[in-house]
């Protein structure tokens, strides 16, 4: 289920989540950052608030999906795209589950907390109702670099 394969679509869009992921940054946030595309046109977008609005659940992919279902007027997402910029969670990865998200894009790997197989393999699972087709490493060195460098700064109290 897991590809390793980039188009220049997928990077496109996940230089999109990129910039959410440096909007959480600026606002002392862990910075992921995540965008829904369907289409060639994004639909939702989001970056992690839960400092600011002291919610566990408002991780960059729940945003993003709220505000692609909104827009779209239906929580139904089969069309739609999830790019984020780190594997996501298990409370996302059920999210898009539960959402029927079509495909999920990410880039770098979460081995503490990553549901598409680095921690666990919910989105692997064959259980559900609803299979996501992943693909993971899209401008991985990237994206990991953000949140490394963020937390180098945050040690250092820059």
């Amino acid at each position: 289920m897991l590809e390793n394969e980039s188009t220049e679509r997928d990077e496109r869009f996940m230089r999109e989540a990129i910039k959410e992921a440096y909007k959480a940054a600026h606002k002392l946030e862990v910075p992921v950052g995540a965008v829904v595309v369907q289409g060639e046109e994004v639909i939702g977008r989001g970056h992690n608030l839960r400092e600011r609005l002291f919610d566990p659940t408002a991780h960059a992919e729940i945003l993003a999906l709220r505000e692609a279902a909104l827009r779209l007027g239906s929580w139904r997402l089969n069309e739609c795209t999830l790019y984020v910029t780190m594997e996501p969670c298990p409370m996302c990865a059920g999210a898009a589950i539960q959402g029927r998200v079509g495909r999920i894009v990410y880039g770098a790997p979460d081995p503490k907390a990553g549901a598409a197989g680095s921690c666990v393999d919910l989105l692997g699972e064959t259980c559900f109702n609803h299979r996501v087709e992943v693909t993971g490493g899209v401008l991985g060195e990237k994206c990991a670099h953000i949140v490394q460098e963020f937390f180098r700064r945050l040690r250092s109290g820059e």
